[in-house]
């Protein structure tokens, strides 16, 4: 027997149907940041899964969830020096997600982990801190969302290759890509789009591994956190739709 809910009003209804995401955490320090207003704002609900804490683990089953977030990870990379201890569990998940039609948004290490998991390749580099100025490469992107120029705070070891079917979406000073898009609602992000410099601050205590010229970085990034939070307004209105955050379908029906 099939049981229809019946809702008092469309708030209700509205609060059934909410959205639910997993957030990989890789690190104490980073987090969602900024991004997290961006998501309550529009009442969707995620999850933080803690895979590098004890007895800390990733998703079961992406099964019922309407997307994965997998964020950076200080120093861990995925290029052979320093490997994140999940990475081939996580290189599985995304492959899952997107078998399955759920979105992915992959952040610094996060990303790595998405082109791996898409065809793509991932190269030995050192850790860095790095700000720098992204461009979009085509005025479609994210929807027509993508600032044309945005600020990026790079905290990342080893470098992605996008897969040769993704969509580069922006690149940096040196053309390299700093955002690219698989399918049509995974997108890898080579820098943390919500960046707080209090992260920045955190990473440096929670590791024994910091990069070279972080405090002159650092102040750089404090003097642009104004306009990474200005850029992240239009960047999360793309991500939500592309992602199809906003639809009706209920969590779980992907």
């Amino acid at each position: 027997m099939t049981v229809t809910p019946q809702f008092g009003n469309q708030n209700e209804q509205f609060a059934v149907e909410r959205r639910a995401l997993y957030v990989i955490q890789h690190t104490d320090a980073e987090y969602l940041g900024l991004i997290e207003d961006h998501l309550e704002g529009r009442s969707i609900g995620f999850t933080y899964m803690r895979p590098h804490t004890t007895g800390g683990r990733l998703p079961a089953t992406v099964k019922f969830t309407d997307g994965v977030v997998l964020l950076g990870g200080g120093p861990w990379g995925s290029a052979g020096e320093r490997d994140l201890p999940t990475l081939k569990e996580e290189v599985q998940l995304v492959r899952d997600c997107m078998l399955r039609g759920a979105p992915v948004l992959g952040i610094g290490l996060g990303a790595q982990v998405l082109a791996l998991a898409s065809g793509g390749s991932v190269r030995p580099a050192p850790l860095r801190f790095k700000m720098g100025v992204a461009r979009r490469t085509r005025d479609d992107a994210l929807n027509g969302y993508l600032p044309e120029a945005f600020p990026i705070a790079t905290y990342m070891r080893d470098a992605f290759q996008a897969p040769p079917h993704a969509d580069v979406l922006a690149v940096d000073e040196d053309g390299a890509a700093v955002v690219f898009q698989v399918a049509d609602n995974c997108f890898g992000f080579a820098a943390h789009p919500g960046l707080k410099g209090a992260m920045i601050e955190d990473l440096i205590m929670e590791f024994d591994e910091s990069p070279d010229g972080i405090g002159d970085e650092l102040a750089v990034l404090r003097q642009n956190q104004s306009a990474i939070e200005d850029a992240l307004v239009p960047i999360m209105t793309g991500i939500v739709q592309r992602a199809g955050w906003m639809g009706e379908t209920a969590s779980g029906c992907l």
